[in-house]
């Protein structure tokens, strides 16, 4: 029998999430679902990352009434997430309450696998929600955050496999947020996994530079379990290679991926008129669908350039990307050298264009001072002396688990809302988006309230 490789769909998260800052509203896949489901994916990746705050903060939506629509139309298929560790989905640290509330609540809400990393690949900011995970029978993925720099080695890589393999992780992702492992690297580091590890080896890519199709490949020709990739009309660029593409190459080499091309077809077919409104409308770039080798040396993430790109437009400094770039891996060495995957991405990458529009570190972000003084962890590498001096003068920073001093949020955030929250989803909505989550509350009470009156006046 031919070698079984599943394939993750990311078109509903990491896909749009790169192409068009997660702006895909639940109208444009509802009626495209059941399709999906019938398409032979191992799992269809539709939640976290940037989808959650994405619903609240421009979609009007409630992002776990969409998990749990997703979960109604889609029975057969795993529905997996990304979780960023103890940042849950947000971009600070959170209690180690709330992380196991979150991830709870999540699994209870639809999600069968939840891919969980740390922005600086420490163990000890994934172990709380590995471990809730595990409790509440989900699939616990642990996750290799895939950087170039002089202190992240091959053997590193391999011993943190190891020690998430021994914190009861089911599976394990590498996941290559830039686009920039290459194929012999990424055959080398999944033969070494699998020598190592007795769990199976999954591998995430983006076709930024190019090399995202060669490195899936070789990914299972060095023995992977399965790839992620994105139906092809929201594929490459800063997105993930074409799913149909793969698949075709894969079954004629001999693999069984057991995806129907032909489903994929209408899948296809559904998302091409999606792609094209917001081409028109200018949701989406050109500039995100071509190949950028110079990202081997900048290391961005499509997910992070796009947003580059939004930002720079929002203020009329597009012209000013390619200083940008030069100056993210300057601010990133100077941070540490942390992979660039949410939130370090983010603080990289406004830092960077902070720097370039009004000078250097003349403005520092509250979040780089939070990291600096130790609340993120600790940097895989010393900060530079000169960023440690201008974020925190004199204050010395925190030293040990951050997370243990940081007070439950869910009692406090549970009273100031009332009978705003309807549920411990919404309290949790709150917990991690404040302001974007009230004001979504606030809304749907005063939609609920006029829909009351409108009946009460409809009876009379």
């Amino acid at each position: 029998m031919n070698r079984k490789v599943h394939i993750t769909e990311v078109v509903l998260r990491d896909a749009n999430q790169s192409q068009i800052a997660t702006r895909m509203p639940r109208s444009d896949f509802e009626d495209i679902l059941e399709t999906m489901d019938k398409a032979g994916y191992y799992s269809l990746e539709v939640w976290g990352g940037a989808t959650f705050d994405s619903c609240l903060r421009y979609l009007n939506e409630d992002p776990w009434e969409r998990l749990r629509f997703i979960r109604s139309r889609v029975k057969n298929t795993k529905l997996q997430m990304l979780l960023r560790g103890q940042n849950i989905l947000g971009y600070k640290h959170y209690s180690d309450e709330t992380v196991r509330a979150f991830v709870r609540k999540s699994v209870e809400n639809g999600i069968d696998i939840i891919r969980i990393f740390d922005a600086l690949n420490d163990p000890k900011n994934m172990a709380t929600a590995i471990d809730e995970c595990i409790k509440a029978g989900g699939h616990a993925q642990g996750t290799i955050c895939y950087t170039i720099s002089p202190i992240h080695t091959f053997e590193s890589y391999v011993k943190l496999g190891k020690t998430l393999q021994e914190m009861g992780c089911h599976s394990i992702c590498i996941k290559d947020m830039a686009g920039i492992m290459s194929p012999q690297v990424c055959f080398d580091l999944v033969t070494a996994l699998k020598k190592e590890l007795t769990i199976p080896v999954y591998v995430h890519s983006h076709s930024t530079t190019g090399l995202g199709p060669l490195t899936l490949m070789k990914a299972v020709e060095a023995g992977a379990d399965g790839i992620d990739t994105a139906i092809s009309i929201f594929s490459g660029g800063t997105s993930h290679p074409a799913t149909e593409s793969m698949v075709y190459a894969l079954d004629e080499m001999g693999y069984d991926c057991g995806v129907k091309l032909r489903e994929c077809a209408k899948i296809n077919d559904h998302f091409k008129p999606v792609q094209a409104r917001f081409l028109k409308e200018g949701g989406l770039n050109p500039s995100v669908l071509t190949t950028k080798i110079e990202a081997l040396n900048y290391q961005i993430p499509g997910g992070m350039l796009s947003n580059l790109i939004s930002q720079l437009t929002a203020v009329d400094k597009l012209d000013k990307l390619d200083e940008v770039l030069v100056e993210t891996p300057l601010v990133r060495a100077d941070m540490g050298y942390p992979p660039l995957v949410t939130p370090m991405s983010q603080m990289v990458g406004v830092q960077a264009v902070t720097n370039v529009l009004t000078g250097h570190y003349k403005n520092i972000s509250k979040e780089v001072k939070a990291y600096c003084r130790g609340e993120y962890g600790s940097s895989p590498a010393p900060i530079s002396e000169e960023l440690m001096k201008l974020a925190l003068g004199d204050e010395k920073p925190f030293e040990g688990r951050y997370d243990d001093t940081i007070a439950p949020e869910i009692p406090a955030a549970r009273e100031y809302l009332g009978d705003l929250a309807e549920s411990e989803e919404d309290v949790l909505s709150y917990v991690a988006f404040p302001q974007q989550a009230e004001k979504f509350l606030r809304e749907r009470k005063e939609k609920k309230a006029l829909k009351v009156s409108y009946t009460i006046q409809e009876a009379e």
